[in-house]
């Protein structure tokens, strides 16, 4: 009860009160909800990614081992959430909100802060962490994005909005300036920090703003309870399947675990209210698996110490 109580005041609890700020916020301003999407879409969200790419050191035999495990792991969720988009009977809208939900982890303002706190004593584990951030944002910026666009336009439409997404240019110049150790000038380095450290608060704050307009008792429902089922109890099931078959163990495969446990990722949100399809379903979602994750991310770190520790 110790732990569990450690884990939701020193991660959850943080995330609920920039949730509710928003909310508060959001009642007595009524903020254009589009206009702060469209600001995080297109300054926060790509600067944040930059220096997150430009900053993060990487040794190649855990790189190896990471990235065949999270193809193979985000790729059976991705099939895993289109037949049961299906079987649901979901709508080209729902259906792209649904597989997002399912897909995108929310490794970043989350996942960090666990990792952290798990391995306070094993760097490695944090590393392992910033590289599924990594991951996970080159999977939203290309699968997640595609899923919300071919919702409404033709493939030659998408591939346009790709290119015009400022978050893949700043993966490929992130990218670039790291391989090449070329050096930030600090007139320029000290703005981008800036706006990299307001990140998560204006995320979450816009989130929570999208929330003051739903009533909390849509949100259960069947889609969101499939959806939260799927990727905070099955995720971490099949997850574990795969580093067994991929024969990962220690630090590496106790990350690994966690990290597939983590809740719905807050860029499905933005990115549902950015395009316009489903938002409050997709802010819902997040919600409900934030919530709901206090309780799983717990018992799959207890799990992961007994597995692998």
């Amino acid at each position: 009860m110790t732990y569990l109580s450690m884990i939701f005041f020193q991660i959850v609890a943080p995330i609920l009160v920039l949730l509710v700020i928003g909310v508060g916020l959001q009642k007595k301003f009524q903020f254009n909800l589009k206009a702060m999407s469209q600001l995080l879409t297109y300054c926060f969200m790509p600067i944040a990614v930059f220096l997150n790419i430009y900053e993060t050191s990487i040794q190649l035999t855990v790189l190896g081992q990471v990235a065949l495990f999270i193809i193979i792991f985000i790729g059976s969720q991705m099939i895993l959430s289109h037949y049961i988009a299906k079987f649901l009977g979901l709508d080209r809208r729902e259906s792209a909100v649904f597989k997002n939900s399912v897909v995108l982890i929310n490794s970043g303002n989350y996942g960090i802060p666990v990792a952290q706190l798990v391995f306070a004593a094993q760097p490695i584990g944090v590393a392992i962490q910033v590289i599924l951030v990594i991951f996970q944002n080159m999977t939203t910026y290309t699968y997640g994005l595609y899923n919300l666009i071919s919702a409404t336009k033709s493939g030659k439409e998408i591939f346009k909005d790709f290119l015009k997404m400022p978050i893949v240019h700043a993966l490929i110049l992130g990218v670039l300036l790291n391989i090449f150790n070329v050096e930030i000038p600090q007139s320029f380095r000290i703005p981008l920090d800036h706006i990299s450290d307001g990140f998560v608060a204006m995320a979450l704050i816009t989130l929570g703003a999208q929330l003051a307009q739903i009533e909390l008792r849509t949100m259960i429902n069947k889609t969101i309870l499939i959806s939260c089922f799927t990727r905070l109890i099955i995720g971490p099931a099949m997850a574990l399947v795969v580093i067994y078959c991929l024969g990962i163990d220690g630090v590496v495969a106790q990350s690994l675990l966690i990290a597939s446990s983590f809740p719905t990722s807050r860029n499905s949100s933005s990115l549902a209210l950015e395009y316009d399809i489903e938002s409050n379903t997709a802010a819902q979602t997040v919600l409900f698996s934030t919530i709901v994750s206090c309780l799983t991310v717990t018992f799959v770190i207890y799990l992961s110490t007994i597995l692998f520790g």
